[in-house]
Protein backbone atom coordinates (compact mmCIF):
# COMPACT_ATOMS: atom_id res chain seq x y z
CA UNK A 1 0.00 0.00 0.00
CA UNK A 2 1.36 3.18 -1.17
CA UNK A 3 2.24 5.92 1.60
CA UNK A 4 -0.45 7.98 -0.20
CA UNK A 5 -3.71 5.57 0.54
CA UNK A 6 -2.61 4.58 3.93
CA UNK A 7 -2.50 8.01 5.02
CA UNK A 8 -5.46 9.58 7.01
CA UNK A 9 -4.53 13.29 5.85
CA UNK A 10 -5.86 15.64 8.41
CA UNK A 11 -5.40 13.07 11.47
CA UNK A 12 -2.43 12.23 10.25
CA UNK A 13 -0.96 15.63 9.59
CA UNK A 14 -2.58 17.02 13.50
CA UNK A 15 -1.13 14.08 15.64
CA UNK A 16 2.13 14.36 13.71
CA UNK A 17 2.52 18.01 14.33
CA UNK A 18 1.28 17.32 17.51
CA UNK A 19 4.09 14.80 18.35
CA UNK A 20 6.55 17.45 16.74
CA UNK A 21 5.80 19.91 19.38
CA UNK A 22 6.14 17.47 22.27
CA UNK A 23 9.44 16.35 21.31
CA UNK A 24 11.27 19.38 19.75
CA UNK A 25 9.61 21.75 22.63
CA UNK A 26 9.06 24.02 19.79
CA UNK A 27 8.25 27.57 20.41
CA UNK A 28 7.74 29.17 17.02
CA UNK A 29 4.68 31.26 16.47
CA UNK A 30 1.97 31.53 13.61
CA UNK A 31 1.43 34.52 11.94
CA UNK A 32 -0.97 35.34 9.13
CA UNK A 33 1.56 36.06 6.70
CA UNK A 34 4.63 35.10 4.83
CA UNK A 35 7.99 33.50 6.57
CA UNK A 36 10.00 30.63 6.54
CA UNK A 37 10.40 27.28 8.81
CA UNK A 38 7.81 25.81 10.77
CA UNK A 39 4.85 27.78 12.28
CA UNK A 40 3.01 26.46 15.54
CA UNK A 41 0.61 28.04 17.74
CA UNK A 42 2.44 29.00 21.15
CA UNK A 43 1.48 31.15 24.29
CA UNK A 44 4.88 32.74 26.29
CA UNK A 45 4.57 31.56 29.91
CA UNK A 46 7.69 33.32 31.89
CA UNK A 47 10.02 33.07 28.79
CA UNK A 48 9.00 29.78 28.01
CA UNK A 49 6.54 28.57 25.12
CA UNK A 50 3.43 26.74 26.19
CA UNK A 51 1.96 24.94 22.90
CA UNK A 52 -1.87 25.83 22.35
CA UNK A 53 -4.79 23.71 21.50
CA UNK A 54 -5.29 24.32 17.78
CA UNK A 55 -8.55 23.93 16.18
CA UNK A 56 -8.74 22.27 12.98
CA UNK A 57 -9.17 24.87 10.08
CA UNK A 58 -12.16 23.84 7.34
CA UNK A 59 -11.68 26.99 4.91
CA UNK A 60 -10.42 26.21 1.50
CA UNK A 61 -7.39 28.02 0.19
CA UNK A 62 -6.43 29.06 -3.03
CA UNK A 63 -2.80 28.60 -4.75
CA UNK A 64 -1.81 30.05 -8.09
CA UNK A 65 1.78 28.97 -10.12
CA UNK A 66 3.30 30.59 -12.93
CA UNK A 67 6.63 29.32 -14.64
CA UNK A 68 10.44 30.65 -15.29
CA UNK A 69 10.03 34.48 -14.59
CA UNK A 70 12.90 36.94 -16.01
CA UNK A 71 11.96 40.36 -16.09
CA UNK A 72 15.37 41.54 -16.89
CA UNK A 73 18.74 40.28 -17.71
CA UNK A 74 21.64 41.40 -19.43
CA UNK A 75 20.19 40.41 -22.72
CA UNK A 76 17.79 43.77 -21.75
CA UNK A 77 15.86 45.50 -19.36
CA UNK A 78 12.14 46.75 -19.65
CA UNK A 79 11.43 50.71 -20.14
CA UNK A 80 10.30 52.88 -17.13
CA UNK A 81 12.42 50.01 -14.92
CA UNK A 82 9.91 47.73 -15.76
CA UNK A 83 6.87 48.73 -14.23
CA UNK A 84 4.50 47.87 -17.00
CA UNK A 85 6.32 44.80 -17.53
CA UNK A 86 2.85 42.74 -15.43
CA UNK A 87 0.09 44.73 -16.13
CA UNK A 88 -1.82 42.62 -18.41
CA UNK A 89 -1.83 39.40 -16.08
CA UNK A 90 -1.43 41.60 -12.32
CA UNK A 91 -5.49 41.46 -11.98
CA UNK A 92 -5.51 37.66 -12.54
CA UNK A 93 -1.80 36.85 -10.09
CA UNK A 94 -4.28 38.89 -7.33
CA UNK A 95 -7.02 36.32 -7.62
CA UNK A 96 -5.71 33.89 -5.37
CA UNK A 97 -4.50 33.41 -1.68
CA UNK A 98 -1.31 32.88 -2.47
CA UNK A 99 0.69 33.02 -6.09
CA UNK A 100 3.88 31.35 -7.01
CA UNK A 101 6.30 31.31 -9.37
CA UNK A 102 9.82 30.22 -10.52
CA UNK A 103 12.43 33.31 -10.24
CA UNK A 104 14.98 32.14 -12.82
CA UNK A 105 17.55 34.89 -12.49
CA UNK A 106 19.61 36.93 -9.41
CA UNK A 107 18.32 39.98 -8.32
CA UNK A 108 21.69 41.28 -7.78
CA UNK A 109 24.73 43.70 -8.59
CA UNK A 110 28.29 42.98 -9.29
CA UNK A 111 29.42 39.42 -8.32
CA UNK A 112 31.38 37.23 -11.24
CA UNK A 113 29.20 35.75 -13.85
CA UNK A 114 28.83 32.17 -14.17
CA UNK A 115 29.63 32.50 -17.87
CA UNK A 116 32.85 34.72 -17.22
CA UNK A 117 35.65 33.01 -19.03
CA UNK A 118 33.36 31.07 -21.18
CA UNK A 119 33.31 30.84 -24.85
CA UNK A 120 30.26 28.52 -24.95
CA UNK A 121 27.29 29.44 -26.60
CA UNK A 122 24.71 27.65 -24.21
CA UNK A 123 26.08 29.45 -21.25
CA UNK A 124 23.28 31.98 -19.29
CA UNK A 125 23.91 34.53 -16.79
CA UNK A 126 20.51 36.05 -15.77
CA UNK A 127 20.87 39.33 -13.52
CA UNK A 128 18.05 42.03 -12.93
CA UNK A 129 18.44 44.85 -10.81
CA UNK A 130 17.27 44.33 -6.95
CA UNK A 131 14.49 46.93 -7.24
CA UNK A 132 12.93 44.63 -9.27
CA UNK A 133 11.32 42.09 -6.58
CA UNK A 134 8.73 45.25 -6.21
CA UNK A 135 7.76 44.62 -9.59
CA UNK A 136 6.63 40.86 -8.20
CA UNK A 137 5.19 42.44 -5.14
CA UNK A 138 3.08 44.75 -6.77
CA UNK A 139 1.71 42.08 -9.43
CA UNK A 140 0.44 39.90 -7.12
CA UNK A 141 3.22 37.18 -6.05
CA UNK A 142 3.51 36.05 -2.57
CA UNK A 143 6.42 33.53 -2.37
CA UNK A 144 8.90 32.60 -5.30
CA UNK A 145 10.73 29.11 -5.94
CA UNK A 146 14.22 29.44 -5.95
CA UNK A 147 15.33 26.15 -6.77
CA UNK A 148 16.30 26.46 -10.57
CA UNK A 149 19.58 26.37 -12.69
CA UNK A 150 19.86 30.40 -12.53
CA UNK A 151 19.19 31.45 -9.19
CA UNK A 152 23.08 30.91 -8.70
CA UNK A 153 24.15 32.85 -12.03
CA UNK A 154 26.61 34.99 -9.77
CA UNK A 155 27.13 32.99 -6.50
CA UNK A 156 26.65 32.95 -3.36
CA UNK A 157 26.66 36.78 -3.43
CA UNK A 158 23.82 36.85 -5.92
CA UNK A 159 21.76 34.40 -3.83
CA UNK A 160 22.00 36.17 -0.52
CA UNK A 161 21.28 39.53 -2.62
CA UNK A 162 18.18 38.03 -3.77
CA UNK A 163 17.29 36.94 -0.94
CA UNK A 164 17.62 40.09 0.97
CA UNK A 165 15.57 41.88 -2.44
CA UNK A 166 12.78 39.12 -2.10
CA UNK A 167 12.33 40.20 1.49
CA UNK A 168 12.37 44.03 1.16
CA UNK A 169 9.85 43.29 -1.45
CA UNK A 170 7.49 41.65 1.05
CA UNK A 171 8.32 38.51 -0.65
CA UNK A 172 9.48 35.14 0.66
CA UNK A 173 11.04 32.26 -0.91
CA UNK A 174 12.19 28.27 -1.07
CA UNK A 175 14.22 26.10 -2.70
CA UNK A 176 17.29 26.00 -0.91
CA UNK A 177 18.68 22.85 0.76
CA UNK A 178 16.39 21.24 3.49
CA UNK A 179 14.23 25.01 3.16
CA UNK A 180 10.43 24.26 4.52
CA UNK A 181 8.68 27.55 4.22
CA UNK A 182 5.63 27.91 6.02
CA UNK A 183 3.28 30.40 5.22
CA UNK A 184 -0.13 31.00 6.94
CA UNK A 185 -3.24 32.16 5.43
CA UNK A 186 -6.78 31.91 7.70
CA UNK A 187 -5.47 29.65 9.98
CA UNK A 188 -4.25 27.07 7.41
CA UNK A 189 -0.60 26.31 7.57
CA UNK A 190 1.13 26.08 4.07
CA UNK A 191 4.37 24.43 3.60
CA UNK A 192 6.31 25.48 0.31
CA UNK A 193 9.36 23.39 -1.37
CA UNK A 194 11.36 23.39 -3.99
CA UNK A 195 13.48 21.32 -5.83
CA UNK A 196 16.11 21.19 -8.81
CA UNK A 197 19.18 18.98 -9.85
CA UNK A 198 22.04 21.52 -8.37
CA UNK A 199 23.76 21.72 -5.19
CA UNK A 200 22.31 25.06 -4.36
CA UNK A 201 18.76 23.37 -4.28
CA UNK A 202 17.35 21.01 -2.45
CA UNK A 203 18.14 18.24 -4.69
CA UNK A 204 15.55 16.68 -7.46
CA UNK A 205 17.87 13.49 -8.25
CA UNK A 206 18.31 12.45 -4.29
CA UNK A 207 14.54 11.42 -4.17
CA UNK A 208 14.98 9.17 -0.86
CA UNK A 209 15.58 12.80 0.96
CA UNK A 210 12.94 14.81 -1.07
CA UNK A 211 10.59 11.96 0.42
CA UNK A 212 11.79 12.42 4.00
CA UNK A 213 11.82 16.51 3.44
CA UNK A 214 8.31 16.14 2.18
CA UNK A 215 6.91 14.12 5.60
CA UNK A 216 9.22 16.65 7.35
CA UNK A 217 6.69 19.30 6.19
CA UNK A 218 3.71 17.33 6.48
CA UNK A 219 4.25 17.00 10.25
CA UNK A 220 4.52 21.24 10.18
CA UNK A 221 2.00 22.55 8.21
CA UNK A 222 -1.77 21.32 6.62
CA UNK A 223 -0.51 21.21 3.02
CA UNK A 224 2.04 20.97 1.53
CA UNK A 225 2.99 22.08 -2.29
CA UNK A 226 6.10 21.57 -4.17
CA UNK A 227 7.50 22.67 -6.96
CA UNK A 228 10.26 21.36 -9.44
CA UNK A 229 12.68 22.85 -12.03
CA UNK A 230 13.27 19.47 -14.21
CA UNK A 231 12.89 17.96 -17.54
CA UNK A 232 14.91 18.95 -20.96
CA UNK A 233 14.83 22.01 -22.53
CA UNK A 234 13.04 23.28 -25.60
CA UNK A 235 10.12 23.48 -28.60
CA UNK A 236 10.44 19.85 -28.84
CA UNK A 237 9.77 18.68 -25.05
CA UNK A 238 6.70 19.09 -24.39
CA UNK A 239 6.24 15.32 -23.12
CA UNK A 240 7.24 13.88 -20.00
CA UNK A 241 9.36 10.81 -20.28
CA UNK A 242 9.12 8.02 -18.49
CA UNK A 243 13.03 7.55 -16.82
CA UNK A 244 15.60 10.42 -16.30
CA UNK A 245 16.13 13.08 -18.53
CA UNK A 246 19.24 14.87 -19.26
CA UNK A 247 20.27 18.42 -20.84
CA UNK A 248 23.52 19.45 -21.94
CA UNK A 249 25.22 16.69 -20.48
CA UNK A 250 23.03 17.14 -16.70
CA UNK A 251 20.95 14.67 -15.07
CA UNK A 252 17.55 17.08 -14.95
CA UNK A 253 15.73 13.75 -12.83
CA UNK A 254 12.83 12.25 -13.47
CA UNK A 255 9.90 14.16 -13.02
CA UNK A 256 7.20 11.31 -12.83
CA UNK A 257 8.98 9.41 -10.20
CA UNK A 258 10.03 12.18 -8.45
CA UNK A 259 6.59 13.57 -8.12
CA UNK A 260 4.71 10.43 -7.53
CA UNK A 261 7.05 9.61 -4.27
CA UNK A 262 6.53 13.39 -3.10
CA UNK A 263 2.73 12.78 -3.46
CA UNK A 264 3.17 9.28 -1.81
CA UNK A 265 5.24 11.02 0.88
CA UNK A 266 2.70 13.87 1.31
CA UNK A 267 2.53 16.52 -1.07
CA UNK A 268 -0.70 17.72 -1.78
CA UNK A 269 0.35 19.47 -5.28
CA UNK A 270 3.13 19.30 -7.09
CA UNK A 271 3.83 22.19 -10.15
CA UNK A 272 6.57 22.55 -12.68
CA UNK A 273 8.73 24.86 -14.59
CA UNK A 274 12.26 24.03 -16.69
CA UNK A 275 11.24 22.48 -19.72
CA UNK A 276 10.08 26.54 -21.18
CA UNK A 277 7.50 24.59 -22.71
CA UNK A 278 3.99 23.67 -21.89
CA UNK A 279 3.49 19.71 -20.24
CA UNK A 280 0.42 17.52 -19.51
CA UNK A 281 -1.09 17.42 -15.96
CA UNK A 282 -1.92 14.33 -14.43
CA UNK A 283 -3.45 13.03 -11.18
CA UNK A 284 -2.24 11.06 -8.87
CA UNK A 285 -4.13 9.23 -6.14
CA UNK A 286 -6.40 12.56 -5.93
CA UNK A 287 -2.95 14.99 -6.19
CA UNK A 288 -2.74 16.74 -9.32
CA UNK A 289 0.67 17.00 -11.00
CA UNK A 290 1.07 19.88 -13.59
CA UNK A 291 4.48 19.24 -15.03
CA UNK A 292 5.36 22.49 -16.56
CA UNK A 293 3.67 25.83 -17.22
CA UNK A 294 5.89 27.17 -20.18
CA UNK A 295 7.92 30.32 -19.65
CA UNK A 296 5.66 33.58 -17.66
CA UNK A 297 8.07 36.40 -18.71
CA UNK A 298 11.54 37.09 -20.06
CA UNK A 299 12.15 40.28 -21.57
CA UNK A 300 14.31 39.82 -24.64
CA UNK A 301 15.42 36.71 -22.99
CA UNK A 302 13.33 33.72 -24.07
CA UNK A 303 12.85 32.36 -27.43
CA UNK A 304 9.45 32.90 -28.77
CA UNK A 305 7.22 31.52 -31.52
CA UNK A 306 5.51 28.38 -31.63
CA UNK A 307 4.79 25.95 -28.57
CA UNK A 308 7.67 28.48 -26.83
CA UNK A 309 5.05 31.30 -26.58
CA UNK A 310 2.57 29.47 -24.59
CA UNK A 311 2.03 29.54 -21.55
CA UNK A 312 -0.08 29.25 -17.85
CA UNK A 313 -1.44 30.33 -15.17
CA UNK A 314 -2.78 27.34 -12.96
CA UNK A 315 -4.73 28.24 -10.34
CA UNK A 316 -6.08 25.28 -7.63
CA UNK A 317 -8.24 25.88 -5.19
CA UNK A 318 -7.56 22.74 -1.87
CA UNK A 319 -9.28 21.89 1.08
CA UNK A 320 -6.83 22.15 4.22
CA UNK A 321 -6.64 17.91 4.21
CA UNK A 322 -5.09 17.90 0.80
CA UNK A 323 -8.08 17.38 -0.81
CA UNK A 324 -9.27 19.02 -4.58
CA UNK A 325 -12.20 21.64 -4.76
CA UNK A 326 -11.31 23.34 -8.31
CA UNK A 327 -9.09 24.20 -10.82
CA UNK A 328 -8.31 26.03 -13.99
CA UNK A 329 -6.34 26.33 -16.28
CA UNK A 330 -5.40 30.16 -17.71
CA UNK A 331 -4.33 29.98 -21.39
CA UNK A 332 -1.12 32.85 -21.67
CA UNK A 333 0.74 33.78 -24.38
CA UNK A 334 4.10 35.68 -24.46
CA UNK A 335 4.68 38.69 -26.83
CA UNK A 336 7.46 40.18 -28.19
CA UNK A 337 9.67 41.44 -26.46
CA UNK A 338 8.81 38.41 -24.25
CA UNK A 339 6.04 39.94 -21.80
CA UNK A 340 2.43 37.80 -20.57
CA UNK A 341 -0.68 38.18 -21.88
CA UNK A 342 -3.95 36.51 -21.11
CA UNK A 343 -4.41 34.52 -24.25
CA UNK A 344 -8.39 34.60 -25.58
CA UNK A 345 -7.90 32.22 -28.03
CA UNK A 346 -6.71 29.35 -24.95
CA UNK A 347 -4.04 27.82 -27.29
CA UNK A 348 -2.02 26.14 -24.13
CA UNK A 349 -5.24 25.07 -22.93
CA UNK A 350 -5.75 23.05 -26.27
CA UNK A 351 -1.83 21.91 -26.08
CA UNK A 352 -2.36 20.74 -22.30
CA UNK A 353 -5.36 18.61 -22.66
CA UNK A 354 -3.96 16.54 -25.71
CA UNK A 355 -0.39 16.24 -23.68
CA UNK A 356 -2.05 15.36 -20.81
CA UNK A 357 -4.18 12.81 -22.30
CA UNK A 358 -1.56 11.42 -24.54
CA UNK A 359 1.47 11.01 -21.78
CA UNK A 360 -1.16 9.68 -19.01
CA UNK A 361 -4.19 8.08 -20.57
CA UNK A 362 -6.41 7.86 -17.93
CA UNK A 363 -4.50 9.32 -15.49
CA UNK A 364 -4.52 12.84 -17.42
CA UNK A 365 -6.40 16.05 -16.35
CA UNK A 366 -9.41 16.56 -18.29
CA UNK A 367 -10.16 20.31 -18.96
CA UNK A 368 -13.93 22.23 -19.92
CA UNK A 369 -13.97 24.91 -22.75
CA UNK A 370 -13.30 27.82 -20.19
CA UNK A 371 -10.10 25.65 -18.95
CA UNK A 372 -12.30 24.39 -15.73
CA UNK A 373 -10.09 21.41 -14.22
CA UNK A 374 -12.40 18.43 -13.92
CA UNK A 375 -11.79 16.28 -10.46
CA UNK A 376 -9.95 13.41 -11.13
Amino acid sequence: MSERRGRSTGARRAAAFALALAVAGAAALAWDGLGGGSSGTTRRTEGRATPVARKAPTAPLTFQWVGDTVLGSAYGLPPNGGRGSLTAVKKTLRLADLTWGNLEETLSVGGTSKCAGSSSSSCFAFQAPPSYARLLSTAGFDLMNLANNHANDFGSSGLRQTHSALKRAGLTWTGSPDQITVVQRRGVRVAFLGFAPYPWAARLENIAAARRLVRKAAARADLVLVAIHAGSEGADAIHVPVGTEYFLGENRGDSRRFAHAVVDAGADLVVGSGPHVIRGVEWYHGRLIAYSTGNFAGYHNFGLGGTLSLSAIVRVTLRPDGSFVKGRWLSVRLVDPGLPRLDSSKASLHLVGLLSKQDFGGRGARFTADGRIRPG
